[in-house]
């Protein structure tokens, strides 16, 4: 008897983890910095793709940045609000902006289109992936409704909206002629409130893009939690 009562609760535990969320209680998050403009940004593209279809333990994000905007080809998805975020891991991570440069957990920076630096430093961020704050989200109506459970620490939560695929036609700057495939292009980027370590709900509107995630940040960059919808 006692030893189905441990069964069951083990099973209520299991069914109790979010969908989004890894063996360690979250996803990695991958954010590449890209644009359509840049000629060495598409093999870093065409990795974060890759990413994206391995499973609900990565979150890989696409921000496409303004700064290459200056040239014959605008980006049909930078964001002002994506240029602000790499500008913000620059000064953390005492780096330079570039692309296409991905950020790995909010802690460590890397050229994006280096396949093997990339998975290797998402391997060592897998094992030491921790949710120290708890992510379940809902959609209910038009709105996103955000639990965060308790734990140690305090952070930013930041909502994101993005697509899952594009494909983009450049016909003028860099890539002028190509044809680029897009996984995971980040449409929307904003705070919706701060966790604290104590059990909270949060209620927003869906953000712009087909999909939404959650991402809870500490002021050093850090990854507290993060799960997709």
């Amino acid at each position: 008897m006692r030893r189905t009562a441990r069964l069951l609760l083990a099973l209520a535990a299991a069914l109790a983890v979010p969908a989004a969320a890894s063996a360690a209680g979250r996803p990695v998050v991958v954010e590449l910095f890209t644009s359509q403009s840049c000629s060495s940004c598409p093999p870093a593209e065409a990795l974060l793709a890759e990413l994206a279809r391995e499973g609900a333990d990565l979150l890989p994000l696409a921000f496409h940045v303004t700064y290459w905007n200056h040239l014959s080809w605008r980006d049909t998805y930078s964001l002002p609000a994506a240029t602000a975020r790499q500008q913000t891991y620059a000064a953390r991570l005492g780096d330079q902006v570039y692309t296409p440069q991905a950020v790995i957990d909010g802690r460590l920076g890397l050229v994006g289109s280096e396949a093997g630096a990339v998975r290797g430093a998402i391997a060592r961020a897998s094992g030491a992936a921790v949710a120290e704050a708890p992510v379940a989200l809902a959609r209910e109506g038009g709105n996103l409704v955000v639990r965060l459970g308790a734990g140690s620490g305090a952070g930013s939560v930041t909502l994101v909206g993005f697509d899952p695929s594009h494909v983009t036609a450049v016909p003028r700057g860099e890539n002028a002629g190509r044809t680029i495939t897009q996984a995971n292009v980040v449409r929307s980027l904003r705070d919706i409130g701060r966790w604290t370590g104590a059990a909270q709900t949060l209620t927003a509107a869906l953000p712009q893009g087909a999909a939404a995630a959650v991402i809870v940040q500490a002021a050093d960059g850090r990854i507290l939690g993060a799960a997709r919808l």
